[in-house]
């Protein structure tokens, strides 16, 4: 195969892994056909230095979908990029896979691709791949990791799909698979900004360190995003959480949950019985001259629902806080968190296989 590029530059960020095992296998093709490479990083990336592009080189944005968008982290990397006037682009975003029986299920973008490949475009540079990967889905807040099995399946699957998709371009053709899901991508789309605006604030407040924690800080420590802080001798998630799993997938003890119970209680609690209450109040009181079911009692249920469900949900995360130095409420939690039974699998992408 004749080389397009002259060398090819990867930044990427991942939370377990997915991401970056996606890089490395686009690298090791690379390298194979005499590519010089790099492969960086971006969760201890600066730009003080401007890189030094050579001519012909190709840039790799390798990322993990977050509430079907890139996350933050890489959508500020983005931002932030420098001009590049010798250089093509790809994207590639890992997205959540499944296996049904023998049939590989795909995840969904959203604007994880769309969103980054229209800024760059924007700012002049040529976008040559666009390319979505459907390796396992590891939000285990949500559902329980895959099997063994099934994750080495749908590993082998994707790196061959993945090493297809890096001959291509690196030989110099383009490549937008990603366009081919976009009318389901723009559909959910909204979904998209209401989790980026909103919805990763309110599910960072969910994680929540057990009795089981040995205070051995590595979570603290190896958080991609610095977004875990020690208050009061217990780890506590802040805002800058990116739900990226990371911290919940590789504690050795398994001591971090999410509050699941707490978590509905307080979320029915902000987003469905306040606002009802406080729009009920207001139409009774004829503060409003309005009846139930009219336009602007809606929108004030909507104002209610969002602002005052945020401010709910970061005064009962403080409240859970607090409460979990004491024993008894923290063996409650515990147990009524689904994450705490084996049957909840935790997530790791595979061990890779030294060349």
């Amino acid at each position: 195969m004749k080389t397009y590029y002259q060398k090819l530059i990867i930044y990427y960020f991942s939370g377990t892994g997915n991401a970056k095992r996606a890089s490395e296998w686009i690298v090791e093709v690379a390298k194979e056909h005499e590519v010089e490479t790099e492969l960086i990083n971006i969760d201890s990336y600066n730009f003080e230095k401007t890189p030094d592009f050579k001519e012909k080189t190709l840039i790799g944005f390798c990322s993990p979908t977050h509430g079907f968008n890139l996350p933050p982290i890489m959508l500020k990397f983005i931002y932030h990029f420098p001009k590049v006037n010798n250089a093509d682009f790809f994207i590639l975003n890992t997205r959540a896979g499944m296996k049904l029986y023998k049939l590989f299920l795909p995840g969904l973008s959203g604007l994880a691709q769309l969103l980054p490949a229209i800024y760059l475009r924007l700012k002049g540079y040529r976008v040559v791949g666009m390319q979505p990967m459907d390796l396992p889905s590891n939000w285990i807040s949500i559902h329980p990791g895959l099997r063994e099995k099934v994750i080495h399946s749908i590993f082998k699957r994707c790196e061959k799909i993945t090493k297809k998709f890096a001959i291509k371009i690196i030989s110099g053709k383009k490549v937008y698979k990603a366009l081919l899901s976009l009318p389901i991508d723009l559909a959910i789309s909204p979904v998209s900004l209401a989790y980026y605006f909103f919805g990763r604030f309110a599910i960072a407040k969910t994680f929540i360190a057990t009795d089981s924690c040995n205070d051995c800080g590595l979570c603290q420590k190896n958080c991609p995003v610095n977004a875990i802080e020690k208050i009061h001798d217990r780890m506590y998630w802040t805002f800058d959480c990116e739900s990226c799993m990371h911290c919940m997938n590789y504690c050795p003890q398994r001591a971090i949950e999410t509050a699941h119970s707490y978590t509905f209680f307080v979320w029915w609690l902000a987003f469905s019985i306040l606002p009802m209450c406080v729009v009920n109040h207001v139409v009774e009181s004829g503060l409003w001259n309005i009846y139930k079911g009219s336009s602007q009692a809606n929108l004030l249920y909507y104002i209610v629902e969002f602002a005052g469900g945020f401010m709910i949900i970061y005064l009962a995360y403080k409240i859970l806080h607090f409460l979990m130095r004491f024993k008894f409420f923290n063996k409650i939690i515990a147990y009524t968190s689904l994450t705490k039974y084996k049957f909840w699998r935790r997530y790791k992408a595979p061990v890779r296989k030294k060349q």
